[in-house]
């Protein structure tokens, strides 16, 4: 059949959610739900630019569909399949992963080609079969397996658990040159450009889109990519944004880069939970979010279809161990936490937090148990009552976030000493003011103390400032985001200091005994402040341990004005 490429409109919500359907290889066909107007992904991850989901057919002698679609494009999603194939001739349906957004319309094409063979790894298999209630033809592989499809397209199946779910696998078109990836070298990025054709461009959602899903697994993404040595690549068939053909060793290697630099971390924490089970996977992310915060590495590992053996190894090697409570009712996670109990040693950080499922394995002895053996709790449970929302999730990366800043106190204390005694001295005689920012976004406020801000620009009126990427503020400081920088007052200025300079436990208030009122952006204006700025975040730049945010000012007003502005001195350059 010949192939076409279109842009079918929808029946729902016209403009915002298309369909693209383009030839990308002989045979080979790409069908890219663009999802304009989504702004999140999952319940943790915000979107500047949409996304896709992207599926795709192979034509030789017999059929294979590659992955299907989010079920908010069902109609125009089958529609689109139509016109290109009777789907009563389809032979295969290649699942790489099962999560929703590429699997929602498994059900829906088994419907109308019930005589097609389901071809995935075990574990997706047995997630099938508990999503569509149905029976089904399926063939299982694994690493190095093989498909034949006629006509040259003889598929070969990589293995790449953890990317980002446990099903995952990479699907090579040997004639073509092929590999579909699903997750793997994705990016959160809308538009009907269909291959990467501004590198410069999609760097940045590359690396954010990697950041969130992939730099958990950094190892696991560096077996993967080893597996793939050897293929002569000329197109990845991505699952989500642009597909890559014009740079495709830049990414490979910015993939590696990423992964290698995560995985050289000396402490490694280990973050346990039972996917599919209350929002137990979520909640994780969130957490392994404020730990990669601190630059330690993290594994995420799903206790059902990890085995005995390497849950012990992997518990051994860690520092730091999180463990989102699995079900009572799988026999599997006993002897999963039993497994944990005789492998964790009194040199390791601790964090518990409940799934929300209805029947979360008790809390409370387990900690017990733990801290019998002399684990240290880096922060309190977290327990989950209801559907987590931005403060819970907030909660939750701020307690990642205090068991990475245990995990690196020597090495903080180290890079302290390692500095040059008259280079320090020399940059410590750098002076600033002394302020309070504060920030509030959905529901969830937070605040730190600031010296490393300045002016930054006149036209627009703007500044700048330096925040530490272990910061809690820091998830609220985003491109977009609006805060308050409060400036302190110099005959005013230890009651705020002393409170500020506190450590708050994750998800405490930081302006309980204070004196505060809302500004028109929602964040809070310290009553004693000498004076505040309402501040819009235009741009965010890079800074090896800290993010240079740039904003411009939208409104300010003065308190006293013949008061002086508090100002930071310090003695030393190697810290605050």
């Amino acid at each position: 059949m010949a192939t076409l490429t279109s842009t079918i409109a929808p029946q729902v919500n016209p403009g915002r959610c298309t369909i693209q359907v383009q030839s990308i290889a002989s045979d080979i066909t790409a069908f890219r739900c663009l999802d304009w107007d989504r702004d999140r992904f999952d319940i943790e991850f915000g979107l500047d630019h949409g996304t896709t989901y992207n599926s795709f057919l192979i034509e030789g002698e017999k059929r294979a569909l590659v992955d299907t679609s989010h079920r908010k494009f069902e109609s125009i999603y089958l529609d689109a399949i139509a016109q290109h194939l009777d789907l009563s001739k389809l032979d295969y349906l290649i699942i790489s992963h099962t999560e929703p957004d590429h699997s929602g319309l498994v059900k829906e094409i088994l419907a109308q080609a019930p005589q097609v063979t389901v071809v995935g790894a075990k574990i997706a298999i047995q997630f099938l079969e508990n999503m569509v209630h149905q029976p089904f033809q399926s063939q299982i592989v694994k690493q190095g397996d093989r498909l034949d499809l006629g006509h040259g397209h003889e598929l070969t199946f990589i293995s790449a658990p953890n990317l980002h779910w446990p099903d995952t696998i990479l699907t090579y078109d040997l004639q073509a040159q092929v590999l579909f990836t699903c997750d793997v070298f994705g990016m959160h990025y809308c538009n009907d450009v269909i291959y990467d054709d501004e590198a410069d461009l999609l760097e940045p959602h590359s690396q954010y889109y990697y950041d969130c899903l992939m730099r958990p697994n950094a190892r696991s993404v560096l077996s993967a990519l080893k597996r793939m040595e050897g293929l002569v690549i000329q197109t990845i068939a991505t699952g989500h944004g642009p597909l890559l053909r014009h740079h495709i060793p830049h990414w490979l290697q910015l993939y590696k880069q990423w992964s290698e630099a995560q995985v050289q971390v000396s402490q490694l924490a280990v973050l346990l939970y039972e996917s599919g089970y209350g929002y137990g996977e979520p909640l994780t992310q969130s957490i392994a979010q404020g730990i990669l915060k601190t630059g330690v590495e993290v594994e995420c590992i799903d206790l059902e279809y990890t085995d005995a053996h390497d849950l012990r190894e992997l518990v051994q090697m860690a520092m730091g161990i999180v463990i989102a409570m699995p079900a009572q009712s799988n026999p599997s996670n006993t002897a999963a936490l039993s497994t944990i109990l005789t492998s964790v040693h009194s040199k390791q950080a601790l964090g518990l937090v409940e799934s929300g499922g209805g029947e979360d394995e008790p809390i409370y002895p387990l900690r017990n148990a733990l801290q019998g053996l002399g684990v240290v709790e880096a922060f309190a449970p977290i327990l989950v009552k209801d559907q987590p929302d931005q403060a819970l999730l907030q909660l939750c990366e701020e307690a990642g976030t205090d068991l990475g800043q245990w995990l690196t106190r020597d090495r903080t204390i180290q890079q302290i000493k390692a500095i040059d005694t008259d280079l320090e001295k020399a940059l410590g005689r750098l002076s600033g003011g002394l302020y309070i920012l504060t920030a509030q976004k959905e529901g969830t406020s937070s605040a730190m103390l600031a010296s490393w801000v300045t002016q930054a620009s006149l036209e627009p009126l703007g500044v700048a400032i330096a925040v530490a990427k272990d910061r809690a503020i820091e998830s609220l400081l985003q491109v977009g985001d609006r805060f308050v920088l409060n400036i302190l007052e110099e005959d005013n200025v230890q009651p705020l200091m002393r409170h500020f300079l506190k450590r708050f436990p994750p998800g405490a208030d930081r302006f309980a005994g204070l004196k505060v009122y809302p500004a028109q952006n929602g964040a809070a204006i310290l009553a004693d402040a000498l004076a505040y700025l309402e501040c819009h975040i235009t741009h965010r730049m890079e800074c090896h341990d800290h993010w240079l945010v740039y904003s411009t000012v939208e409104l300010g007003r003065v308190s006293k004005l013949e008061a002086l502005t508090a100002v930071h001195r310090r003695k030393v350059g190697s810290h605050y």
